[in-house]
């Protein structure tokens, strides 16, 4: 199968590439810019929210299947600039579903669990989205542009991920990892639930998806849900790092531009039992993650 990846210099987009490509699939990665990875198969330099380049390259591409990683998913960049983040998140998203609906390629969409308000988390993929704020509202807006302009689509959310190496910016697990190998203080809401995501899992059931070529909704994410503090305390745990370095602390203390969702997180059980490849509970998630640091030239701490 050939497979179009777009976001393919982000964490998700280029671990996707590659284990597209392990599993014997034809892939384009495809970012604005030069490559920031060593891809596998070929690269395409496109910006998505040009609606005439958009076309163009996916349809000289000809994939059976586009994968949509490629977003503006700084929250607080999102609240302060909306124009940007409806660009990116909105406008990008319909370029890339009318591509797929010309191409005759089917579309699996990522977006988020911000498109939920957080009341009353973690939410199963039939629960009514009701975003909070511009990051949220865009993405769930970006999921209503695929439905609506894919023709066959995917919609596959996740929830905090993360990885190493960082990719373009830092991910939640490794400035986690970055300050407290280096015995610095690290500020972590406990009043904030979350379902963290290694990017390696996400990427393996992405590329089921787009092979099985399975539609609907599907919530791909950790398998647990647990607070910032609670994730820092296991991440201290794995990688033998001091746990009295974690400073908890409440979201209304940062004062953050962009709202973030308290009780949110996702429920995996559709993705358990339908996908061969699995979500991971936090301690295996966190094994394999030091593993991949450890791997870059980083010193495994026993």
């Amino acid at each position: 199968m050939k497979v179009l990846v777009t976001g393919a210099n982000g964490l998700v987009g280029g671990r996707l590439c590659s284990e597209l490509a392990s599993r014997g699939h034809a892939v384009i990665g495809l970012s604005r810019g030069p490559a920031r990875w060593a891809l596998p198969g070929e690269y395409l330099s496109c910006d998505l929210v040009d609606r005439d380049a958009a076309l163009s390259a996916i349809g000289a591409a000809r994939p059976e299947s586009v994968v949509h990683c490629a977003a503006e998913a700084d929250v607080d960049l999102c609240e302060r600039e909306p124009e940007r983040a409806f660009s990116g998140n909105v406008l990008a998203t319909a370029n890339v579903a009318q591509a797929c609906r010309a191409a005759g390629a089917r579309l699996v969409h990522v977006s988020t669990d911000y498109v939920f308000d957080g009341e009353d988390g973690p939410y199963a993929e039939e629960a009514v989205p009701n975003p909070q704020g511009v990051y949220g509202l865009t993405k769930h807006m970006a999921e209503q542009a695929a439905r609506a302009l894919a023709g066959s689509w995917a919609i596959a959310r996740t929830a905090v991920v993360y990885g190493w190496p960082a990719a373009a910016r830092r991910n939640f697990g490794s400035w986690l990892v970055e300050s407290l190998s280096q015995g610095r203080e690290v500020r972590l809401f406990e009043d904030q639930i979350v379902s963290p995501t290694l990017a390696a899992s996400v990427a393996a059931m992405l590329a089921e998806i787009a092979e099985r070529r399975l539609g609907g909704v599907w919530h791909l994410c950790g398998a647990e849900a647990l607070d910032r503090v609670a994730f820092g305390r296991e991440l201290c745990a794995v990688f033998g790092f001091d746990a009295s370095l974690l400073v908890p602390v409440r979201l209304e203390e940062a004062k953050l531009a962009g709202p973030r969702p308290r009780r949110c997180g996702l429920r995996s059980e559709r993705a358990r039992t339908e996908l061969a490849a699995r979500p991971l509970g936090v301690r295996e998630s966190l094994e394999r993650f030091k593993r991949e640091w450890a791997g870059s030239g980083q010193p495994e701490r026993s």
